[in-house]
């Protein structure tokens, strides 16, 4: 794993699917062991009963937790995949702007495990969180 705990600011979108892009994660600072960003959500993230979608959670849940765990194995010339994601949403909102915290919670040679809470930055209550079980693999090849 990589040492490095210098935060590295802000992780730009371009790069990212239409789909990551729409869930809007807004990452400020990442480490071998953390990720911390933020997300607006609204009504273009509800249900079609008034709520911010659950898949939109585990969408920020899968983001964090790959940025951070493949921040930490880069210096190895690997990313990290998920292999699973257990999301639980504690209570329905209508959207917000939410705080995105991931933590490390084993970082192993081969997989890690990763925590990530989401939090309305208003009320400061949880609004989901979850456990993300990551592989490393190497990084694919470039063509050309």
């Amino acid at each position: 794993m990589t040492t490095d705990s210098t935060p590295t600011p802000h992780v730009s979108l371009e790069g990212a699917s239409r789909f990551v892009a729409a869930a809007g994660l807004i990452v400020e600072e990442v480490t071998a062991t953390s990720v911390r960003g933020y997300a607006e959500l609204d009504e273009n993230h509800h249900t079609p009963w008034g709520v911010v979608h659950g898949g939109v959670y585990t969408t920020l849940v899968e983001s964090a937790g790959s940025i951070g765990a493949s921040h930490a194995v880069a210096d190895r010339g690997e990313f990290a995949v998920g292999v699973h994601n257990a999301t639980d949403f504690l209570r329905p909102s209508q959207g917000a702007r939410v705080a995105v915290k991931a933590t490390a919670l084993y970082q192993g040679r081969t997989q890690q495990l990763w925590e990530v809470i989401i939090t309305d930055s208003a009320t400061d209550k949880q609004l989901s969180r979850g456990q993300l079980r990551l592989q490393n693999v190497p990084l694919p090849k470039r063509q050309g």
